[in-house]
């Protein structure tokens, strides 16, 4: 049987032959395209030679290198090596000192962002917020280096509300439908309302922290009139679609999230000015780098990128060379420094369950930390058999139950965290006395990163380290590598007592 004629291509409804390609290159037309196909990935370029000595292709055919050959500009730019631009650049150490006296209208922001940061409990400036936010106001790129629970939620947040109302009042913002529709005459339908583009994105490691920078930032947003979204994994996708559909000016969400609602085409980063990367090199170390590098490139490349974190080091460094522009450096010392122990107990295996019992046993607020899901979960339901008032916080666990977990535990109602390290950066939960490490970390920035749950806000807190005979040596570099000098590093047997 003769099979039917095939008819041509058919365009569906929403065909856009435009959207998907990347955009045109700047510079003359005649000028040769360069080779995509290991963009994206500086490591796979193989050296180029300057010597004018031929070039070998993937497919092993000879490339001219003729010097008088017109190359066309690369992008983007090969990562730099380690802690080269960090060393270029010049930090600047801001101390409480430097801040006495100031307060946030001082530093440019406005009365309606004023009033909400004294609703939040914020009335004087921290030293990384004085820092900061005056060069973020005048438009500048800007690396905040600063201890957690130093305040660089609100360093960032208000900073960038106030630099879009500035951007807004200066028309930077007229192409928005609500800018320019005309009221429609009577008797004629209004025009369908085209949901106005984000003007701004932050970018965090993990759901938790995403979720709490935007209850932070919602209400500074609001203030002036701005909405903010929250786009994390984990979660249902149809509200966030429906809130893009309304109309959002600052997204707040993580690489994953984003990455997928851009695929989607759902969500358009092209009028994107200010781009905040929160807690930056822990996004790099997760493996984020180059979908960071992919977000940013969807937005505009003349806007302005704020980087922070608790430790900035070579890992940022692709970054920074790509996307930063003479950014500046700022480093900031906490405002009211608390008092924290470190202790490290030596523990036989057979008695570390019992130990950690024994530890948690305490009055206070506690968390304590594992490598993995299963560990952290298995400790919880040991420490509940025992009659701890426990709860667990790792991915495993649904957005929903992971965000009871933490209302629980922050309200009063358990007594114990514990958790993986999505827990060790960026929450906030008042008054811990107590971290315990039950799983040693692996580097010194993840120990600082626990240690910095307690001891905030001018408070004291212990932080005790369980290991087994096997790990003390490596513990010892790693607590010299952090800067962290133990009141007491020895063995310790169930039973013992704990000097306090």
């Amino acid at each position: 049987m003769a099979q039917k004629r095939r008819g041509g291509f058919k365009a569906p409804g929403n065909y856009e032959p435009s959207r998907g390609r990347k955009p045109k290159r700047f510079g003359p037309r005649d000028a040769p395209k360069p080779d995509r196909s290991d963009a994206g990935s500086p490591k796979s370029r193989a050296p180029q030679s300057g010597d004018g000595t031929s070039r070998t292709s993937r497919s092993g055919t000879p490339k001219s290198n003729d010097s008088t050959q017109q190359r066309a500009p690369r992008s983007p730019r090969p990562a730099p090596a380690a802690d080269v631009v960090l060393e270029r650049l010049d930090t600047q150490l801001t101390t409480a000192a430097d801040v006495a006296g100031l307060d946030f209208a001082d530093l440019g922001l406005g009365g309606n962002i004023v009033r909400t940061l004294t609703e939040l409990g914020a009335t004087t400036p921290f030293p990384i917020q004085a820092a900061t936010i005056p060069d973020t106001l005048r438009g500048r790129d800007v690396l905040g280096r600063a201890r957690t629970g130093s305040g660089k939620t609100i360093a960032f947040g208000a900073a960038l509300v106030e630099r879009l109302l500035k951007l807004k009042a200066d028309g930077a913002f007229a192409s928005d439908p609500a800018a320019k529709a005309a009221k429609p005459r009577r008797g004629e339908r209004a025009p369908r309302r085209v949901a106005r583009k984000p003007k701004a994105l932050i970018l965090a490691p993990t759901r938790e922290l995403a979720l709490q920078i935007d209850r932070t930032v919602q209400p500074i947003a609001r203030s002036v009139g701005f909405y903010t979204g929250q786009f994390v994994g984990g979660v249902p996708i149809d509200p966030q679609l429906h809130a893009l559909e309304r109309g959002v000016d600052i997204v707040i969400g993580t690489p994953g999230r984003v990455q997928d609602l851009i695929t989607r085409r759902k969500l358009d980063l092209r009028e994107v000015v200010v781009t905040v990367l929160d807690e930056a090199d822990h996004m790099c170390d997760l493996g984020f780098l180059e979908p960071v590098q992919r977000i940013l490139r969807e937005t505009d490349r003349r806007g302005q990128r704020l980087l922070f974190s608790a430790t900035l080091d070579s890992g940022v460094s692709a970054l920074i060379a790509e996307f930063l522009r003479s950014p500046a450096a700022h480093e900031a010392e906490e405002a009211r420094r608390g008092e924290s122990s470190h202790r490290v107990l030596v523990v036989m295996r057979e008695d570390k369950d019992a130990v950690l019992t024994q530890l948690v046993s305490r009055r206070g607020r506690i968390m304590v930390f594992c490598r993995t899901r299963a560990s952290a979960e298995r400790l919880s339901e040991l420490l509940a058999d025992a009659g701890v008032r426990a709860i667990a916080l790792h991915g495993d666990l649904t957005q929903s139950k992971r965000e009871r977990n933490l209302a629980r535990f922050a309200e009063g109602k358990a007594a114990v965290l514990v958790a993986t390290d999505v827990a060790a950066r960026g929450l906030h939960v008042d008054d811990v006395d107590l971290v315990v490490q039950a799983d040693p970390p692996d580097d010194y920035k993840t120990y600082l990163h626990r240690a910095g749950r307690t001891g905030r806000a001018g408070k004291s807190g212990q932080v005790i380290t369980v290991i087994p005979r096997t790990r003390q040596q490596r513990t010892r570099e790693l607590l010299e590598h952090a800067g962290v000098t133990p009141v007491s590093f020895g063995d310790f047997v169930p039973g013992q007592r704990l000097e306090r």
